[in-house]
């Protein structure tokens, strides 16, 4: 069910400190954070139907990803990367290494350290799912042109940008 949003409001900006929200004026359905959670809800739940075939959820394949990419060899590293606690991480890690798709292998310099590496069949896996996530973005953004679509993704480096300062 789709609802009507009404426009946001003139007097939005605070002028004063050149804020954009204010409490007075303060909306949730107007709220960037809520629009995007609900975007990425979004997004998430249809590249989890389209991977379901593939026994994988899109927080798997990113783990994945990461592991293939060289971003991350760690469960610490993943859990920064990615933004999971430790304990979801491990459970994750867990059915990753339950399916065969990344294996544990302790250090040898240091036991305390579990470096992390992705299998043959994860690899195989990491291989077939950029359809899927490409397939999804491109019905989430129908309508979009590619000038948009750069200044969206330039809009949303600079929250993550100032999120980071």
């Amino acid at each position: 069910m789709q609802t009507l949003i009404e426009p946001p409001v003139a007097d939005t900006v605070d002028t004063s400190t050149g804020d954009l929200y204010s409490v007075d004026s303060y909306r949730l359905d107007e709220s960037v954070g809520y629009l995007l959670r609900q975007a990425v809800n979004r997004l998430t739940a249809m590249v989890d139907a389209e991977m379901a075939p593939h026994d994988i959820t899109s927080a798997q394949w990113a783990t994945l990803l990461n592991l293939a990419n060289g971003c991350a060899d760690t469960a610490g590293d993943l859990c920064r990367q990615i933004g999971a606690d430790t304990g979801a991480m491990t459970r994750m890690l867990d059915r990753l290494e339950a399916k065969g798709l990344i294996r544990r292998v302790r250090c040898n310099n240091d036991r305390r350290v579990v470096r992390l590496s992705i299998t043959d069949e994860g690899r195989k896996l990491c291989d077939l799912l950029p359809a899927v996530a490409v397939k999804v973005l491109n019905r989430h953004l129908r309508g979009f042109n590619q000038q948009e679509l750069a200044q969206f993704k330039d809009f949303l480096r600079r929250v993550i940008a100032n999120a980071d300062a």
